[in-house]
């Protein structure tokens, strides 16, 4: 993994992006500059998240982004996926690791240095400190961590540490400046009426 792919980082939803349809709003975010993409669809059966994880993992692989699937790990095995993404709720990431190998891009979710530490030490490869500001698509969590608990999750982990939740092009200065390393977004990218030029938004900011 290279760690400037986790600049911009695009997670899925299948309804925010409307009849612009899955495939056309990451086609058009990788075009821009997005480096890594994240299949997350919660509701979709296993054949269907397999269908869209082909076709996004070749996308991936056109414009040399990071392809990432959520929760999935039979799914990202059945599609030679870069790796999968984590949460608390989901299977260790040390069991992760023994099921897809040394070479699997691993990533988990924290929200207190304890959880940061844990998926370090169990060998994940970057921690998603979830989530920073209030947001819709993230409504079973608790409230919102802010900026502040960013120093605090990089004191637990050296891993790169990428923040998610309510980010925009107009807030993401603040949230580098608080030491992400990079920016995971869902709304802004995939409900954009201009998918580009919100990807540009967001990685000029981060020049």
């Amino acid at each position: 993994m290279n760690h400037e792919q986790l600049s911009l980082y695009l997670v899925t939803d299948p309804v925010l992006c409307g009849s612009r349809g899955v495939e056309e709003t990451c086609r058009l975010a990788l075009e821009a500059g997005v480096g890594a993409l994240q299949l997350r669809d919660k509701n979709a059966s296993t054949r269907e998240l397999i269908q869209m994880a082909v076709i996004l993992r070749n996308l991936c692989r056109k414009h040399g982004a990071l392809f990432i699937v959520n929760d999935r790990i039979d799914v990202a095995m059945a599609v030679g996926a870069d790796g999968v993404h984590l949460g608390q709720d989901d299977m260790p990431v040390f069991l992760a690791r023994k099921f897809l190998g040394p070479d699997a891009v691993i990533g988990a979710s924290a929200r207190s240095p304890r959880e940061a530490e844990s998926a370090w030490r169990e060998g994940a490869d970057y921690i998603a400190a979830n989530l920073i500001f209030p947001t819709d698509t993230k409504a079973d969590l608790p409230e919102p961590l802010g900026t502040e608990a960013i120093a605090e999750l990089k004191k637990a982990s050296p891993l790169p540490l990428v923040a998610i939740g309510g980010i925009n092009p107009s807030n993401a200065d603040i949230v580098r400046e608080a030491g992400a390393d990079g920016i995971a977004v869902v709304s802004a990218i995939m409900a954009a009426e201009d998918v580009q030029e919100v990807v540009r938004a967001f990685l000029s900011g981060a020049e």
